[in-house]
């Protein structure tokens, strides 16, 4: 295996040329509201931006569960470690090291629906901000309500920020399943139910939030009546992020500083940490960052299907990798970006590189390597259109763990009646430390 990801390693770094990127400039014309490139491919394998998917497809209704608007899609071709090397081009070393790990991974590839789209009032706000946000040393100031501070970033700190700070509904409280699966099959399920709440959709502002978030363990016994609040800054150099845990077995709220970096992630069995969360969350202030520039790739999206309500368990979580036949893959454009740990810093991912969606500045795919050099965990971020909304967000996020063959998702609500509920506004006093001894009682 060893071998194997060496091999990976260097044909990326040979394809990682300045030839091999799209520059990604272009008069402002040329480009999409959130910085993509309206134009398709020259190929015709990626379309011209359009709009996205801004309206719900035809019978659904609020309430529903999102169905998947390309019902009738197909997939073009299946990659499997067969056929691999044709495709290898496209592929990060994460898919590439799945394929020659797991003889039944593979990536069914559909037509390129470019669905992301965002709310008109989210694109007037961050035009209005355009060329005043500014970066101080690792922190971003002046953001003024923007959800795309960098639509043509210069370097690679700003293409993050862009991730972290993308739109995100204003509000948003769902239910979900994450599951911790071995390598020979056998899983744990974990049930959780979050809230997290933009500054502006308080009942009061507070000087330097981003957001709030709260959320609590639903399942299992053992894991009930914990519950998470943080308070999650948008300076991180005049602020860190604070958060706060209440235990019901010691019933007292007490500060979370490990709620951060590269403190493992609570129910996902050591295979995640807390920043691998949604892509990449956190501060960024450990890491030098690169844009190495934009490259076309295969990447879960549009994958809808995964999350019909119909489906057991038993027909989602397979060794190695959720079943591949409920996974859709398309070709897209996205932002290469790699994170080199800073001299003096600590981690346990040495380098990591990320790949963002051009149309949404979503992580999609994320590769993380040790500090031998050594692939050692890689991302699959499902990227979906929650088209009521105006928001592109993930399905589900996959992390598989290479050294060992376990792998942990999260995002799965296919048990809860109740979709996920976007815009929703919040009280402030239900987001303080007092209120998760209240909630615990």
């Amino acid at each position: 295996m060893r071998r194997l990801v060496q091999s990976l390693l260097l044909c990326w770094a040979l394809m990682l040329s300045p030839a091999a990127f799209a520059d990604g400039g272009g008069k402002m014309g040329e480009l999409t509201p959130v910085g993509g490139e309206r134009a398709g491919n020259a190929e015709g394998t990626i379309p011209p931006w359009l709009g996205g998917l801004s309206a719900p497809p035809k019978g659904w209704a609020a309430g529903m569960p999102h169905v998947d608007p390309f019902p009738d899609d197909v997939p073009l071709f299946v990659i499997t470690a067969a056929n691999a090397e044709k495709y290898r081009e496209r592929l990060s070393p994460g898919l590439q090291a799945l394929l020659a790990k797991y003889p039944d991974f593979r990536l069914p590839v559909y037509p390129t629906r470019r669905s992301a789209a965002y709310p008109d009032e989210v694109i007037e706000r961050s035009r209005a901000q355009a060329g005043k946000v500014t970066l101080a040393g690792s922190a971003v100031q002046n953001l003024g309500g923007s959800s795309i501070p960098f639509p043509q970033p210069k370097n690679g700190l700003e293409a993050i920020w862009n991730h972290l700070l993308r739109y995100l509904g204003g509000g948003v409280e769902r239910s979900f399943d994450a599951f911790s699966v071995r390598h020979n099959g056998d899983y744990m399920r974990i049930g959780f139910h979050d809230r997290r709440i933009y500054d502006a959709n308080f009942d009061e502002s507070m000087p330097n939030r981003l957001f709030s978030y709260l959320g609590y363990f639903t399942s299992p016994p053992d894991f009930v009546g914990t519950i998470y609040l943080v308070h999650e800054p948008v300076d991180q150099v005049a602020e860190s992020r604070k958060a706060w845990i209440y235990n019901a077995g010691q019933r007292r709220v007490r500060r979370a500083p490990d709620l951060a970096y590269d403190n493992v992630q609570n129910g996902s069995d050591g295979l995640a940490v807390v920043d691998q969360y949604d892509g990449y969350n956190g501060a960024p202030d450990r890491y030098d960052w690169t844009l190495l520039g934009k490259k076309e790739m295969y990447v879960a999206y549009n994958g809808y299907r995964i999350g019909d309500k119909k489906l057991e368990v038993e027909q989602i979580i397979h060794k190695g990798s959720v079943n591949p036949e409920l996974m859709r893959y398309e070709l897209h454009r996205v932002w290469v970006v790699e994170a080199r740990l800073k001299p003096g810093q600590s981690h346990v991912y040495a380098r990591r590189v990320f790949y963002l969606d051009e149309d949404s500045w979503s992580v999609l795919l994320s590769d993380a390597y040790d500090s031998r050099g050594m692939l050692w965990r890689t991302g699959v971020h499902a990227l979906v259109q929650y088209y009521d909304a105006g928001v592109p967000w993930y399905r589900l996020e996959i992390w598989h763990d290479l050294s060992n063959g376990a792998y942990v998702t999260t995002g799965l609500d296919n048990r809860y009646k109740q979709p996920w509920r976007f815009g929703i506004q919040g009280r402030m006093s239900d987001f303080q430390p007092d209120a998760l001894r209240r909630m615990g009682r």
